[in-house]
């Protein structure tokens, strides 16, 4: 059987932690498993690269920069191999140049386009392990680009839906929680899980998977397996849908996500085409806003939005290349709280007790956003742990 399975940085991030990956991989060959590896980069080295891009330029050319972020993994693959080769198992890296792994021209945030199987499957054949630089792609044109955040997920997915495989991710984290076991100590851990509810999990904050990568599981069925490389503890499987065993629960998790900020566009005209040309250019800088409210008066609209601080300012040029005279005022700092999960769908009543908790602990949120299976919520800073602590009560989402 051919196994994709995927290492993250810390997984890698030293001598010891490369050989107890190795020493892992040569246990699953010893089982009769043929193993395709996507690996990170090691420990904070794609961090200390972009620092160090960003010492010599404060707008590193971002061709450049993916030429010089990709040879992070390139260090990861060779060393891998030199280990399992040490260990007697046939391995054999390769980086995306070599494996064709075709992307878009985006720079930095490039997505997958095509990856030649036929490849890593002759390859198969001749050795036990094929170890593969995540994270990093290949244009039409022969130039080299990374795929964005979890850009190595994305990767290994992608590899599984190709090969027909179901997808293993190790990381330093044995499962996929209720909530975030640093704050929510007695948080439960899921044996299983839906696409759905991993995908709004992660896209809301939680990090154990990258949204971009569950969205690509659930398009082509690849099963995903998350667990700890760093124990033998049972993980948790992300699927199409749950055992008819098991209960589908209400509220599946709770997230938290950090430092945001509410933008506020004041009087703007009564005009679709303004509002369209202001999502429009934000949309193409590939910036996600969230919780959007509009207000309407008699003559103007006024419209606010939560993103991440951090974009802030990118926000703003792209705004003021619009109409420079638009009023943008902000708000902040603040958190994002929500409950996630597809038993809403069929549970009438959530929303009622989510806002009863907001009632009886005196929390006033700045801005709301609801699906059928998500309910969000933008709340201080000093609020937002407590309200966090409260909806895992709540919805017994704790052990």
């Amino acid at each position: 059987m051919i196994v994709v399975q995927k290492y993250g940085g810390s997984s890698i991030a030293d001598k010891e932690r490369i050989l107890n990956v190795a020493n892992k991989i040569k246990k699953r060959i010893e089982k009769g498993d043929k193993v395709v590896v996507i690996v990170s980069a090691m420990g904070n080295t794609t961090d200390n690269l972009i620092r160090l891009a960003k010492s010599l330029s404060k707008n590193p050319h971002p061709r450049e920069m993916d030429m010089l972020l990709t040879t992070g993994e390139q260090i990861s693959i060779a060393l891998l191999s030199i280990a399992l080769i040490d260990l007697g198992i046939k391995a054999k890296s390769f980086n995306a140049f070599q494996l064709n792994i075709k992307t878009t021209h985006d720079f930095t945030k490039a997505r997958i386009k095509d990856i030649d199987s036929n490849k890593i499957l002759k390859e198969l054949e001749l050795n036990s392990v094929v170890i593969v630089a995540g994270f990093q792609g290949v244009t039409e044109n022969g130039d080299l680009t990374t795929l964005g955040r979890g850009g190595s997920d994305t990767t290994a997915v992608a590899i599984a839906a190709k090969l027909g495989s179901h997808c293993e991710i190790y990381s330093d984290v044995d499962g996929i929680y209720t909530s975030d076991p640093r704050i929510i100590p007695n948080a439960k851990k899921l044996k299983y899980i839906t696409y759905d509810d991993a995908l709004e999990l992660s896209s809301l904050g939680a990090k154990v998977l990258h949204s971009r990568s569950v969205e690509l599981a659930k398009k082509y069925n690849v099963k995903l397996y998350c667990a700890s490389s760093f124990s033998e503890k049972e993980g948790t499987w992300v699927i199409d849908k749950l055992p008819e065993w098991l209960e589908q629960p209400v509220v599946s998790g709770a997230t938290i996500e950090k430092d945001q900020v509410k933008i506020t566009l004041n009087n703007l005209p009564k005009d679709n085409k303004v509002i369209e040309k202001i999502f429009e250019i934000l949309s193409d800088k590939k910036i996600n806003i969230d919780m959007i409210s509009m207000i309407t008066s008699n003559k103007n609209i006024h419209l606010s939005f939560s993103v991440l601080n951090d974009l802030r300012k990118t926000i703003e040029e792209s705004i003021k290349t619009i109409d420079s005279s638009i009023d943008i005022s902000y708000e902040g700092m603040f958190d994002k709280v929500s409950i996630v999960g597809v038993g809403m769908k069929s549970s009438p009543g959530v929303a009622a007790r989510f806002f009863k908790v907001l009632t009886d602990n005196g929390i006033i949120p700045e801005l709301v956003t609801t699906s059928e299976i998500k309910i969000s919520v933008l709340v201080s800073k000093k609020n937002s742990e407590k309200l966090l602590k409260k909806l895992v009560d709540e919805f017994s989402l704790g052990g």
